[in-house]
């Protein structure tokens, strides 16, 4: 089959087209023929990074780890899934197990789910790493209905599926975002915008919630933004980081009660702990997208499997407003 690979890493490290070995639908595993698979800020992280990095793969490494497509074989002990169901997931591209920047993938079938009947296998693509985040992120923080949630970052990849599905839960959703675009796509989304541009976390904090803050903070921005997390949260608030790759100082979180919940979706895959978790929340996002309750924004730029260098650039110039796709 046709796949896209990195002989090497490094920021000017470049995909090279590749003849590469047919895949097998094991025991526990589905073929499937892969139509679309996006890109994600982990993505280049491993490109640029390499063994820096402890979940990368060997080289020449064949990277992604979403996509949407439609099952070709099915393994022995699968379950639920027939040849030519289609399916989305995230299963593959770090540590020891291929990518989908190719034309088809072995997925473990724990990882993977029936596709939302109302998207497109680009939309489908985009979703599985960062739905299960921001759902992950959600449930382990309690959220529900009457909640009022602050999302950091809303217009981003994870950020805009996490205020979605918060409103799905029935919370008041606010959203930080830095510009006239992202504030325009929050409020389209249904969430009131916030410009932390100019209004201080005291300010959209007094005016949004009396003073008395926010029930949740979804925070994917991290860094030095978890101490206005923190801040924004009320007394026992809960808080959800998806980026806590920071040293920080919980003085604030200790007298105001908070409770820090991290999330690392990646764990099932690299750790083989507890995969089918990640298959149980992709039927759940199914059911919410098909009632209408999530739907991903995707980057008007279009970019086929050849292109992946270009889709990998495009996400890393921070331009790209929503999922970054490429199609095979």
């Amino acid at each position: 089959m046709k796949a896209m690979i990195l002989k090497s890493y490094g920021k000017d490290a470049t995909f090279e087209s590749a003849e590469a070995a047919m895949p097998e639908a094991g025991p526990g595993h589905v073929l499937v023929k892969i139509a679309a698979s996006s890109i994600n800020t982990v993505d280049t992280m491993i490109r640029q990074m390499g063994k820096d990095l402890p979940l990368s793969p060997e080289t020449p490494a064949l990277l992604g780890m979403d996509f949407a497509g439609t099952i070709e074989a099915v393994g022995e002990g699968v379950q639920g899934f027939a040849v030519g169901d289609e399916v989305y997931g995230c299963a593959g591209g770090l540590a020891g197990l291929p990518g989908t920047l190719a034309e088809y993938i072995s997925a473990d079938h724990r990882l993977i789910a029936h596709k939302p009947k109302n998207l497109s296998m680009r939309e489908s693509a985009a979703l599985p790493l960062v739905a299960i985040t921001a759902y992950e992120g959600l449930s382990r923080a309690g959220i529900k209905s009457g909640m009022k949630v602050l999302v950091h970052g809303g217009s981003g990849g994870v950020g805009h599926v996490a205020l979605q599905l918060a409103k799905h839960f029935g919370a008041d959703v606010y959203s930080t975002g830095g510009g006239e675009p992202q504030m325009e796509l929050i409020t389209r989304l249904g969430a009131t915008a916030i410009n932390y541009k100019t209004e201080s976390v005291e300010q959209y904090v007094a005016k949004h919630t009396g003073g008395a803050g926010f029930d949740l903070v979804f925070d994917s921005v991290g860094g030095v933004n978890m101490a206005n997390s923190f801040e924004a949260a009320a007394l026992n608030g809960q808080v959800a980081s998806t980026v806590s790759l920071c040293e920080l100082d919980l003085t604030t979180a200790h007298f105001k009660g908070l409770s820090l919940h991290v999330v690392f979706m990646l764990i099932p895959m690299l750790h083989d702990h507890q995969r089918e978790a990640h298959g149980k929340i992709l039927r759940s996002l199914t059911e919410i997208t098909e009632a209408g309750g999530l739907k991903p924004v995707l980057d008007e730029t279009q970019f086929s499997l050849e292109e992946v260098g270009q889709a990998h650039a495009r996400l890393e110039s921070g331009q790209a407003m929503g999922k970054v796709v490429v199609e095979n």
